[in-house]
C-alpha cells in the first residue's frame, strides 16, 4: 500500500540524512531499563512498602498514578522541545531526573516526601519513555520508521520480563529502600551515558509541510480528525488498561487460582510481543482509519469474549494471547497515528498532544475499573461495559481518515 499523500509529501526531497547507528540499540536498551525500573518495579515493591511503612496502598498507588498524570501533561512540552532540538538533551536530563526521583522515593521519611519523589518521576517519564524515543526514531528513520518503531517497542516489551523478576530477587535480600537505591544506580549507569553518547547525531530539519496541509500544530490540533482520533484512542486506552488490571480479579471470581490468573496475564504480555511483530505487515495492507477501527474493534471483541466465556482454561489462555496481540498493535498504532495523517513535521508536539488524554485515561483506569465493578454487579458486567466503550471508540475511529488535499 502506498503511503498517504501527507506522509509522502512530508518526506525530505533530498537523500536521507545519516542515521545514527548507535541510536536504535541504545534506545532499545534504555526503554527496557527505564520502563523496567521506573514503572514495573513499583507494583512488585508496593506490597512491601505498605507493609513496612504502614502507608495505605491507596495512597502509594495514588502517588504512582499522579506521576503518570503529570507525565501526560509534561509530554506536550517535551514534544515541542523534541521537534526543535532533538532527543539527546531531553532524554539525558530525563534519565538524571529519574535517578534523582528514585533516590527521593527510596529515602523518603514520610508519605509526603514519597509522593514528592513520584511527582519528580512524572516529568522524567515524559522525557524518557516511549514518546521521546518514538519522536527520535520517526525523525531519523522516516519514511522507514515503522520497522524501527517496531524494534523499539519489542525491546520495551521485555522490560517487565527482565526487571520484575530482578526487582523481586533484590527485594528478597534487601529492604524496599535498598532495592530502589540499587535500581537507581542501574538506571543511572545505563541510561544517562546511553542517551548522552548515542543520540549525538545531527537533528534533521523538519520536513516541509505538504501544500494544502495545515501548517501549524494548532491548526492540526483543532481539526475534527485530530479530535476524533484523540477521543477514540483515549476511550480505547481506558478500556484496555482497565481490562489488564481487572483480569486477575475476574478470573479469581470464576474460581481460578492466583497462579492460573497470573499465567493468563503473562500470556497477554507474550501476545503483545507477537502483535508488534505483525504491525508492519498490517500497516502495508490497510489504510489508517481502517487499521485504527479494526484494532480497537478487535480489542472490544476480546473484552466481550472474556466477559461471557467462563472457560475452559485453554480457551481463556487463547483469548488472553489474542487480547495481548491487539494491545501490542495498538501501541504501534498510536506511535504512527500522526505520521499516517500529517507527516513527521510536527511529530513531537502532536504526538504529545495526542498521547496526553490517552495516558491520563490509562492512569485512571485501574482505580475506575476496580471502583465500577461492584456497582455494575461484578467483573463480568464490568468487562461487558468496557467492551461497549471499545465499540464506541471503534465507531469514532472510522472517521479518522487522513485529511485530503492537493499534493506537493
Amino acid at each position: 500500500m502506498n503511503l498517504p499523500a501527507r506522509t509522502r509529501a512530508a518526506a525530505p526531497a533530498t537523500d536521507q540524512p545519516s542515521r545514527p547507528r548507535a541510536a536504535l540499540p541504545a534506545l532499545c536498551l534504555t526503554q527496557i531499563t527505564g520502563w523496567g525500573i521506573v514503572y514495573y518495579a513499583f507494583p512488585v515493591l508496593n506490597p512491601q512498602i505498605t507493609a513496612v511503612t504502614d502507608w495505605s496502598p491507596a495512597a502509594t498507588t495514588a502517588a504512582f498514578s499522579a506521576a503518570l498524570l503529570l507525565s501526560a501533561l509534561c509530554g506536550i512540552r517535551v514534544g515541542r522541545i523534541l521537534d526543535a532540538r532533538g532527543p539527546r538533551t531531553v532524554m539525558t536530563a530525563g534519565s538524571a531526573l529519574a535517578t534523582l526521583a528514585l533516590i527521593v522515593i527510596a529515602t523518603a521519611p514520610s508519605l509526603p516526601v514519597f509522593i514528592a519523589g513520584w511527582l519528580l518521576a512524572g516529568p522524567a517519564m515524559a522525557a524518557t519513555f516511549y514518546q521521546p524515543a518514538f519522536a527520535a526514531v520517526t525523525r531519523w528513520w522516516a519514511p522507514d520508521h515503522v520497522r524501527a518503531l517496531t524494534v523499539v517497542t519489542l525491546a520495551g516489551g521485555l522490560a517487565s520480563t527482565v526487571f520484575a523478576p530482578l526487582t523481586a530477587q533484590l527485594s528478597g535480600h534487601l529492604t524496599w529502600r535498598g532495592t530502589y537505591l540499587v535500581l537507581a544506580g542501574i538506571l543511572a549507569a545505563i541510561t544517562i551515558p546511553a542517551h548522552a553518547l548515542a543520540l549525538r547525531a545531527p537533528w534533521p530539519p523538519a520536513p516541509r509541510t505538504a501544500a494544502g496541509a495545515p501548517h501549524t500544530t494548532t491548526a492540526v490540533a483543532r481539526s475534527p480528525v485530530f479530535w476524533l482520533l484523540a477521543t477514540a484512542l483515549t476511550l480505547s486506552s481506558f478500556a484496555m488498561y482497565a481490562v489488564v488490571v481487572t483480569l486477575v480479579p475476574l478470573l479469581l471470581h470464576r474460581g481460578f487460582s492466583t497462579a492460573q490468573a497470573a499465567w493468563l496475564l503473562g500470556l497477554g504480555g507474550a501476545g503483545q510481543t507477537l502483535g508488534r511483530t505483525l504491525y508492519a505487515a498490517l500497516a502495508r495492507r490497510t489504510s489508517p482509519a481502517v487499521r485504527t477501527t479494526t484494532l480497537i474493534g478487535l480489542g472490544g471483541l476480546t473484552t466481550a469474549a472474556l466477559a461471557v466465556i467462563p472457560g475452559p482454561y485453554a480457551l481463556l489462555a487463547a483469548l488472553s494471547v489474542l487480547a495481548g496481540t491487539v494491545r501490542g498493535n495498538l501501541t504501534l498504532l498510536q506511535a504512527t497515528a500522526i505520521t499516517d495523517r500529517w507527516g513527521t513535521t510536527h511529530y513531537g508536539r502532536l504526538s504529545g498532544l495526542l498521547a496526553a488524554p490517552a495516558t491520563t485515561a490509562s492512569a485512571l483506569a485501574p482505580f475506575a475499573g476496580t471502583a465500577l465493578a461492584a456497582p455494575l454487579g461484578g467483573y463480568p458486567h464490568l468487562f461487558a461495559v468496557l467492551a461497549l466503550i471499545s465499540a464506541g471508540a471503534a465507531l469514532i475511529a472510522w472517521r479518522t481518515a487522513p485529511p485530503t488535499g492537493p499534493g506537493p
